[in-house]
């Protein structure tokens, strides 16, 4: 199965400053005089201030926090996420049906659907879509993985087939990146679902000045490093959006965003961190703490080339009971956060419940004089030099350094730069590591995938699965086909929350901070919520 580089080095924002610095500075820059605010008009566009991390525009190979937000603005999808952040809806598709063994899915177009340029969305349009981003092969095809075949039955309905019984399609079809491509406009531009898309695709450059999609606003322009900006589409089949245009403004840290946000510069500003938020006073400002299902760790390889003893279960077991869950979140997001059990991030299937991260100092030096370690071991902590969803990377690994020395494992800590991470952790490997990772769908296999113990899965090769005594995968391999041949909620839940412990008895993946993500906009903004799938859903936000 083809796997995707969940960690885009774009997921991140800028490198925090100090809390102190940020105070001094924000003194300086909240109390400006009146006639230098300049806040936009009202029936302007709206200004969302942001570090962008745009690898694409084309919905095929976009893969990033931006791209999220960009594509369900433009392209619409078959389905998509409530506002409750669980449960699937109709978008394109009025219906749908499922067959009982979960692998046929026959959906029903809405006839009143159409394309940006007046042309209506028809199944031929969804089976090129989708046949395209599994023949790309960017970032997002893994989504595409299980499919076998999709068949347009006549325009309006469509018939998609996957290999094997999976219970999370629905959910995969809501993912942005499987926007519907309006075909014959983006094929006289250069774009194919050919089989060898991945090298004759020629539009990845088209679609960074046009869009092709069905949804509430269309691209007007982008200009890297400046801003992404797009227009409403007077041609929206749907509810027309409450703002003519929106602009995605880079803006590289949390200070700066603050202080449009204030100055009335920006509407919305999307990373202002914990520690920042707290310093500032903008009276005409919401700043409201959300829970997220983002979430940061720290991550044992066993086959890592370079460990400096053989990272056991026992010693696995002991770098988990050494660390300090609570204060880790305390350090970093000042308490602005939630522990998190297993890699399945809180609130996804089969995490109700879980027994929470333990703390037990003694213990682990027990397990790491078990192991024949009673003195410790010295041992390189390597992480990406960036700040991810308001947890500074540097921060956290000083204070897992000072957990693991209480128990003698002495952390040189390595901090480098995210290509040279991505790269490390998988040739030669590195024994512990800092990672993070953000939801593509609401759907707990994505994490199996990615984390689990499954046969040439990314952390199961990370960590040796089938050659490290414990680390087999057999058994989570059928769980996950269990979970997804499930045909009902209840089987579900059970067969993911058993995944859940496995990984948690693994100790391969420690989360450390699912930190608490900070919505700020202006008080005459309207409809900023957080979405699992979308992240920021600009068709909702109304401004007065």
């Amino acid at each position: 199965m083809a796997r995707r580089s969940r960690l885009a080095p774009s997921r991140s924002f800028a490198t925090s400053l100090a809390t102190s610095f940020a105070a001094s500075l924000l003194a300086s820059v909240f109390f400006l005089p009146l006639d230098v605010r300049s806040a936009p008009a009202a029936d302007g566009p709206l200004v969302v201030a942001r570090a962008m991390d745009v690898n694409s525009l084309d919905p095929a190979r976009a893969y990033c926090d931006t791209c999220q937000i960009y594509l369900s603005a433009v392209y619409a999808t078959l389905l998509t996420l409530a506002p409750d952040n669980q449960t699937i809806i109709p978008m394109l598709a009025k219906s749908w049906e499922v067959s009982p063994d979960v692998t046929t899915f026959t959906f029903h177009l809405d006839p009143a659907a159409t394309f940006s340029d007046g042309s209506p969305v028809t199944a031929q349009d969804v089976k090129w879509s989708l046949e395209r981003l599994k023949n790309i092969k960017g970032g997002p095809a893994y989504l595409m993985d299980s499919l076998k075949s999709i068949e347009a039955k006549d325009p309006a309905t469509v018939v998609i087939t996957t290999e094997t019984p999976n219970s999370e399609f629905l959910g995969i079809l809501a993912a942005p990146y499987t926007g519907i491509i309006n075909a014959k406009l983006a094929a006289a531009n250069g774009a194919n679902a050919n089989a060898d898309a991945a090298t004759s695709d020629a539009s990845d450059t088209w679609f960074l000045a046009h869009s092709a999609g069905a949804g509430p606003f269309v691209l007007e322009s982008y200009t890297a490093d400046d801003a992404l900006r797009l227009a409403r589409n007077d041609k929206y089949w749907g509810k027309k959006p409450g703002v003519p245009g929106v602009v995605l403004k880079q803006t590289a840290d949390a200070v700066t965003q603050a202080q449009m946000l204030q100055s009335g510069t920006a509407d919305i500003a999307m990373q202002i961190d914990p520690d920042t938020a707290k310093t500032v006073s903008v009276p005409d400002a919401t700043f409201k703490s959300v829970p997220s299902f983002n979430f940061v760790y720290a991550a044992i390889s066993p086959a890592a080339k370079g460990a400096p003893v053989p990272l056991t279960s026992d010693v696995r077991q002991a770098i988990a009971l050494a660390l300090d869950y609570k204060g880790a979140i305390d350090f970093t997001v000042g308490g602005e956060g939630k522990e998190q059990s297993s890699a399945i991030p809180n609130g996804y299937p089969g995490t109700k419940d879980l027994p929470a991260p333990v703390t037990n100092v003694e213990k682990a030096k027990e397990l790491l004089a078990k192991a024949g370690h009673p003195d410790g071991f010295a041992m390189e902590l390597e992480f990406p030099a960036m700040n991810v969803y308001g947890v500074d990377l540097s921060l956290l690994a000083q204070k897992v350094q000072q957990d693991l020395g209480k128990v003698g494992i002495k952390l040189s800590l390595k901090p480098v730069p995210f290509t040279v991470w991505i790269s490390d952790i998988n040739d030669p490997g590195t024994p512990f590591a800092l990672g993070f990772f953000a939801p593509d769908y609401f759907g707990s296999a994505q994490y199996v995938q990615y984390f689990g113990m499954l046969p040439d899965m990314p952390w199961a090769n990370r960590a040796g699965v089938g050659k490290q005594p414990g680390l087999d995968g057999k058994e989570q391999l059928a769980l996950y086909h269990k979970a997804l041949a499930a045909t009902d909620v209840p089987a579900q839940e059970a067969a993911y929350r058993d995944l859940a412990l496995k990984m948690i008895d693994d100790k391969i993946i420690l989360p450390l901070v699912s930190p608490n993500l900070i919505l700020a906009y202006r008080n005459d903004v309207s409809g900023v919520r957080y979405s699992a799938c979308c992240n920021l859903p600009l068709g909702e936000i109304e401004k007065k």
